[in-house]
């Protein structure tokens, strides 16, 4: 399908990566991870051909049909979303394009009196056939899903692409490309502008998705969800690992650990050695032992020793006093924009330490919400106070108007804090990875990380009790998201976040406040515990036309598509209250207890595929591995785990849409049907 052989960039003086090598087969589906910087869009851009290789060469199927997420947003500002999306797929939006030309021509002539010409016949037969061949007659209720699915819905199709925000442009490129249907499909940080309901639904859309793939990512959950193996780029090389994100993790620390242990061996042999001539060099006893020492010093030859680029920001919220009990009081706030309400009166209290993850679907208030708190906006009504001894440190989503002008980090940093000591100043910045010449650069050159970085060294000097923080995650990498979610876990103040990372919000909310467009709903309880009480919700594949895509995306995780929005009717087959009403008590009691010992057998099933799974990944993540196992049975155990994991996948199905038929059963008895 795709290989590399041999591939070199630089960026510069600095090398990203040499001599890699690289063959993509089809059915993989690979997390692209790497420090920022490390040339991860670089290689993307070498796999679609956008720029050549340094040195090396990539050789692609000559009919390979390649999808790119595409960037130019102002291309298509005069074209309507939908017709953006068909562009996907240039033969069918040509042929379309001319056929209604060619009708329109031959309608508007003698006022529609034309007769057809045989060329004119004869074209517009081939154009048919060429528009029904490329799908023509579903194309747009295709394209539409993909719209819908990506939070964009049927109402907006019409409209032109000039009239979306930057993050909703980005959404229609997406499908744009998923709806190109490639053999190879390249995405760099799809999730980006995506909320958590339309990051679920290209989840389970690439989950089902049935040609290759190589994204890179930042959302750890993502990863894990989407991915069959990661390619790392680290140490100016790239290493591919068997399993999810999880299992990447693990395997990649053993191997790091590993190395880190042969360099540190090599350099304490260098080191006694040259402490053993320093000591006796100048005693004539042993002068010649230290001569002997020295020219075996010389015959050691120190190996250019690449270090990790990985590196992870220190990250320490540490409040200057307690606040009083209650942080925070909310009362009926209410805001709208151009008569059109974003807030329809919310109202809550918040508790000194507790940490609270604002959710919902993109464009229901969360930011405006988090501004209000933050003493950045006034509301049209209601009102909003402070406990005592509360001081708020905010954190926007939109934080690069914060950075503007000519002032370098330094100076900058100094100016938010000037009674700190220039120690504690520098000493901030090196904990956010600017150290050297770094604390130079201007603030109007920072990429987003290092803006981010930079902002939240910012918060740690204020020392602030209540910390509002609006998509802290967003331009970090998955080691600065790491080492982020660590801190704010043992910060002892209080907390309120908006984030689009799963697996940040599912380990640091205590609390969830959900707003929809009809209010907001308090849970107290972890995010995973408030998808347990509540089903679907916003983590969950959207019920109705945007729901089904590929065939069978919902088909293959146990649902009919049928729900009633809480992942209703588990049953699946046309199991229903109704059926059951229609069965006596004994024939009811014997499938019940036939379900039963299927659930039973499946759950046993279960079991067993989870054990090979985690012996593969234990042999996969084992040092030397990859170096010491001949690559024909690496192959093969790889083809093993995944067969393993294909058949968990089918298992589970099965069990969830049998647990379903049992618990109508239950529920039928338990009411007395």
């Amino acid at each position: 399908m795709l290989t590399l052989t041999s591939v070199s960039m630089r960026f510069g003086a600095q090398i990203l990566f040499e001599d890699i090598g690289w063959q993509l087969h089809p059915g993989e589906r690979t997390g692209l991870v790497g420090a920022n910087g490390s040339g991860k869009s670089t290689l993307l851009k070498l796999m679609a051909g956008q720029i050549g290789p340094e040195s090396g060469k990539i050789q692609r199927k000559s009919d390979l049909r390649l999808g790119v997420l595409g960037q130019d947003q102002a291309k298509y500002d005069a074209v309507a979303l939908l017709d953006v999306v068909l562009m996907g797929r240039p033969e069918l939006w040509a042929a379309q394009h001319e056929k209604q030309s060619l009708l329109d021509r031959l309608a508007s002539t003698e006022g529609g009196h034309h007769e057809l010409s045989e060329t004119d016949g004869h074209r517009l037969a081939e154009l048919e056939q060429a528009f029904a061949e490329a799908g023509g007659y579903v194309a747009e209720a295709q394209a539409a899903e993909l719209l819908e699915g990506l939070g964009l819905p049927e109402a907006r199709h019409r409209h032109l692409m000039g009239q979306l925000s930057g993050g909703y442009r980005l959404r229609v490129l997406l499908a744009q490309t998923l709806f190109h249907d490639p053999e190879l499909l390249l995405l760099d940080e799809p999730t980006n502008h995506l909320d958590l309901l339309s990051i679920r639904w290209l989840e389970t859309y690439l989950q089902a998705y049935r040609g290759s793939l190589v994204i890179v990512s930042h959302d750890r959950h993502f990863l894990n969800a989407v991915c069959t193996q990661i390619a790392d780029l680290d140490y100016q090389e790239l290493r591919l690992y068997p399993g999810n994100y999880d299992a990447f993790e693990a395997a990649k620390s053993l191997a790091v650990e590993q190395k880190d242990a042969e360099i540190a061996k090599l350099e304490d042999k260098v080191a006694a050695a040259e402490k053993f001539i320093e000591r006796f060099k100048a005693k004539a006893s042993k002068a010649r032992q230290a001569q002997s020492r020295k020219k075996q010093l010389e015959r050691i030859e120190l190996p250019d020793i690449l270090r990790s680029s990985r590196r992870s920001p220190s990250f320490a919220f540490i409040p200057i006093r307690p606040s009083g009990k209650e942080a925070l009081e909310v009362t009926g706030v209410r805001k709208a924009y151009s008569g059109n309400p974003v807030l329809p009166g919310v109202g809550f209290t918040v508790e000194r330490g507790e940490k609270v993850a604002v959710v919902g679907p993109n464009g229901v208030g969360k930011s405006t919400l988090l501004r209000i708190l933050a003493g950045r906006m006034e509301p049209d009504a209601g009102k909003v106070k402070l406990g005592y001894e509360v001081h708020p440190g905010y954190f926007a989503q939109d934080h690069h108007e914060l950075l503007t002008g000519k002032a370098n980090l330094y100076d900058w940093l100094y100016a938010q804090a000037p009674m700190e000591e220039v120690g504690t100043i520098r000493g901030t910045l090196g904990r956010m990875l600017f150290s050297g010449d770094d604390v130079l650069k201007p603030i109007s050159a920072l990429s987003g990380g290092e803006a981010a970085r930079l902002l939240l060294g910012h918060l740690m000097l204020k020392r602030d009790n209540l910390l509002i923080l609006d998509e802290p995650t967003n331009h970090l990498d998955l080691e600065g998201r790491e080492a982020l979610l660590e801190a704010l876990q043992g910060f002892q103040g209080t907390l309120m976040f908006v984030s689009h990372d799963r697996h940040f919000v599912s380990h640091l909310a205590r609390r969830v406040l959900a707003l929809s467009p009809e209010g907001l709903e308090d849970f107290v309880g972890t995010y995973d515990e408030y998808l347990a009480k509540q089903g679907a919700d916003y983590l969950s594949v959207p019920q109705g036309r945007g729901a089904l895509k590929q065939g069978s995306v919902l088909e293959a995780q146990g649902h009919n598509g049928s729900g009633n929005g809480n992942g209703a009717n588990p049953g699946g087959q046309g199991t229903s209250s109704a059926v059951l009403a229609n069965q006596d008590k004994k024939a009811r009691k014997r499938e019940a207890m036939r379900l039963k010992k299927e659930v039973d057998k499946l759950e046993g099933r279960i079991a067993n595929l989870e054990g090979t799974l985690a012996g593969f990944d234990k042999r996969f993540a084992q040092p030397q591995y990859f170096q010491a196992t001949p690559w024909d049975q690496v192959q093969t155990e790889q083809q093993q785990r995944k067969d393993a994991q294909s058949s968990l996948d089918a298992t589970v199905a099965e069990w969830t849409r049998l647990a379903g038929q049992l618990e109508l059963y239950r529920d039928s008895d338990a009411q007395g049907g």
